[in-house]
């Protein structure tokens, strides 16, 4: 072996611990390819490979996954389901249980998915009478003053009570165990952020062979998932109220996620599929000087924060290391205990703001106020995206993501056919 690559070899190695220690399992390459999805076809040479659908978190911009899934249902109905391994976050999270609970069918995952989300309103799923977000305002406010300490902390803006009703009727998440028999489904994996270990915490539900891991600041949990995984995964911060597991309380999933694919292949996929909720065209700069923030658009920001930048953070910086592995003979990288890893991104041909700002009417009167005082209506139209679980808005961005999952649906074909794939990419397993 030449020198130079001897170098390289010892100067990956040395820094393996200290470089790769947050994403030592899952190290992704995404080409940019502004005319389509992040892809590029390479021959595959493990016909043994699994699929990963990776659902990240949205509120009610999850709908925009059914739609999705829906086109890429048509697209596989003569294999089932290509996705061994599910993984979801937030909103996602209930996404990935439904699928997962039909792992034998996507088709019917799908369906039942797309009935789910065009039922939704508001009030199925959180509380949006007049007193109750009124009482609820009025408790933070006062929560600020003195008066404080005469009363309980208060837990979050809204009561999802509605949600964990409409979960406990509508799910059916005894059918993992039976995908997994069957050997329909690899593993399921639901993630939350503790907020007492500082650490996401990734449930799963999967085949006997798959051990329970642990990373810095996130793990890998055995656990038979049931609505409380779900509710903790989906409560957005400050908005909903936490859920206890065990001796812990829980929150959404996304706050403390800084390697978001690293479930998907400690569940044994070397293949990911991501939908995404977010599209990635950035706003313009201003032409004249904007009023100061609000509350309102900051939190709408914090959100897409958590919910899309880890994301993005995590293929960035995924995307450096394998360049410097693309430059070690292969010989070389097989010595270094990598594997490849492909990967798909799918993410909204619009933005999903647009499409609130046309339904924002349907928004109950209560918490439309309530937005108005946080300085989160009108001009910022992203916190009001994550709370507006109307039948409305929910069927036009499935109907958009579906559009999206017919135009991509060559290129998802391409990526889970046997013999092909898209997107080279490498992984340090375990």
């Amino acid at each position: 072996m030449p020198c130079h690559d001897s170098k390289l070899i010892n100067r990956l190695h040395d820094k393996r611990d200290s470089v790769l220690q947050l994403t030592r399992d899952a190290v992704i390459f995404v080409p940019m390819n502004r005319k389509g999805p992040e892809t590029a076809p390479v021959a595959r040479d493990n016909p043994e490979s699994l699929c990963a659908v990776i659902l990240p978190g949205g509120g009610a911009r999850g709908a925009y996954q059914v739609g999705v899934l829906k086109a890429l249902a048509e697209a596989s109905a003569a294999d089932g389901n290509p996705f061994a391994v599910i993984c979801g976050t937030s909103a996602g999270a209930i996404n990935a249980a439904v699928l997962a609970s039909h792992a034998h069918e996507l088709s019917v995952g799908a369906e039942r998915l797309e009935k789910f989300w065009s039922e939704l309103s508001c009030d199925s799923v959180y509380r949006t009478d007049p007193w109750t977000v009124f009482k609820s305002g009025l408790h933070w406010m006062l929560s600020l003053s003195p008066a404080s300490r005469f009363l309980p902390q208060p837990r979050s803006l809204l009561d999802n009570a509605p949600l964990r009703a409409l979960l406990g009727r509508a799910l059916r998440l005894e059918g993992i165990d039976e995908a997994i028999d069957r050997g329909a489904l690899r593993g399921v994996s639901i993630t939350a952020s503790g907020y007492s270990c500082a650490s996401a915490i990734s449930f799963f539900q999967a085949a006997p062979d798959i051990a329970a891991w642990e990373r810095a600041r996130r793990r890998g949990v055995p656990a038979r998932l049931d609505t409380r995984h779900l509710l903790a995964s989906a409560a957005l911060p400050f908005i909903f109220p936490a859920e206890l597991i065990g001796n812990e309380f829980f929150g959404d999933g996304g706050m403390r996620m800084l390697a978001p694919l690293s479930p998907a292949i400690h569940l044994g996929a070397d293949r990911l599929l991501v939908i995404s909720t977010r599209d990635e065209k950035p706003d313009p700069p201003p032409s004249a000087p904007v009023p100061y923030p609000s509350l309102g658009e900051i939190g709408g920001y914090l959100l897409d924060t958590i919910f899309m930048d880890t994301l993005n953070a995590d293929l960035n910086r995924l995307k450096r290391i394998n360049r410097t592995l693309a430059s070690v003979p292969p010989a070389a990288r097989a010595d270094s205990g990598l594997k490849r890893i492909d990967t798909m991104v799918i993410r909204p041909s619009r933005d999903l703001r647009e499409v609130t700002r046309e339904h924002a009417k349907d928004i109950p009167g209560a918490v439309r106020m309530l937005l108005r005082t946080l300085g989160g209506w009108g001009r910022d139209w992203r916190m009001a995206s994550y709370l507006l679980f109307e039948s409305a808005y929910c069927k036009e961005l499935i109907q958009l993501g579906y559009e999206d999952g017919l135009r991509l649906r060559p290129e998802f074909t391409d990526f889970i056919a046997p013999g092909k794939g898209v997107s080279a990419a490498a992984a340090q397993p375990g």
